[in-house]
């Protein structure tokens, strides 16, 4: 899974899974279960890809020549999603956790985490956004092999446009994104009044600098309702950690704890679940972001110190932040507004 990396100078380092693995396994005294994922096959990202896209892949990570159009069309740039030798073998182990984990909670599993997961911009005909497959969408269709309706919640900085897109169409999946206005930041989607062609998409916008009380609450007053409402029997929790406030990509205010309590109050409804990453681009909060999150969404408590095994120069010493923010309830308004209109729908 390390090997998906766009190079040194990309904002998507694959260093935070190592020490997301590190630091769960020093939290757990070595009792993590890591399961090796086996590689996806070209028919099963098919399933939510277009062959064209398959093999465009295919081709430049063999290094063949590819035009500069074709790259642009299939959502490829040098400074998004740049192609790299071997970005298809890079591929095929996150595509394949999806799936695997997907299939464990088929089985029975109450939880399974894709660490390497929630790439949710890439769309049915192209990549977008530092993702070149959607792997949330590749849980989602295995998940519906066993399950009659599955619900996607999207916790990163960003719109899930890319799953929301893909199941645009289908009734039996609801998406629910919480996320930075498309106003402000990439992908410029994700509106309130989005409702997708089959009527279950749902979007939470918030304002720039919105602080996690804001984020917090708006979470809390529409999801469990639009839980409620559609009764999946099975949830994808994408669990991009980059609406915290120190995340370089972002303009929104959020918390460690604010962000946790999403996750906790997910786990809480005791819905099969699968669980994977997402967004996070400061290296000093993903891997305990993340942590908190897989260790939240098992039931288990969040110790409040990072263990002292972790070296010093990772940056961080406890999984919650320790300082308020400046302000609060910045963006409340705007908040309630958009959750006025969701509830609407509801009825």
């Amino acid at each position: 899974m390390r090997a998906y990396d766009f190079g040194p100078q990309h904002p998507l380092k694959p260093v935070r899974l190592e020490r997301t693995v590190a630091v769960l396994n020093a939290v757990l005294d070595g009792e993590l279960e890591c399961i090796s994922p086996r590689n996806a096959t070209a028919s099963e990202i098919g399933q939510v890809h277009d062959d064209e896209l398959i093999e465009i892949v295919q081709a430049m990570s063999q290094g063949e020549d590819v035009s500069p159009e074709d790259r642009f069309a299939f959502g490829f740039s040098s400074h998004d999603t740049p192609p790299f030798l071997g970005m298809w073998e890079a591929c095929l182990p996150y595509c394949g956790a999806a799936i695997e984990a997907a299939e464990r909670v088929n089985a029975g599993a109450k939880r399974a985490f894709n660490i390497a997961g929630g790439l949710h911009h890439a769309q049915r005909h192209k990549s977008s956004g530092f993702c070149v497959f959607n792997d949330c969408a590749l849980s989602i269709v295995t998940l519906k092999q066993k399950f009659e309706r599955v619900m996607y919640i999207d916790i990163d900085l960003h719109h899930g446009d890319g799953v929301e897109f893909i199941f645009d169409d289908d009734p039996d999946v609801l998406t629910f994104s919480i996320h930075e206005t498309g106003r402000t930041l990439y992908p410029g989607t994700g509106f309130v009044q989005d409702e997708g062609f089959a009527g279950t998409a749902f979007n939470l916008p918030l304002e720039p600098m919105s602080t996690g009380d804001t984020w917090l609450l708006g979470f809390s007053e529409i999801a469990p309702r639009i839980i409620d409402w559609f009764k999946p029997g099975a949830i994808v929790l994408q669990c991009g950690c980059d609406a915290h406030r120190s995340d370089p990509l972002g303009h929104l205010n959020c918390a460690v704890q604010d962000w946790l309590g999403a996750v906790k109050l997910v786990h809480d409804l005791d819905i099969p679940m699968v669980v994977c990453g997402g967004g996070g681009y400061d290296l000093a909060n993903v891997p305990r972001m993340w942590s908190a999150a897989f260790l939240a969404a098992s039931g288990l408590d969040v110790p409040e110190f990072i263990p002292e095994t972790i070296p010093k120069d990772w940056g961080m010493t406890t999984f919650r932040d320790t300082t308020p923010n400046p302000e609060e309830w910045v963006g409340r308004k705007e908040m309630e507004d958009a959750v006025a209109q969701l509830k609407s729908r509801l009825r």
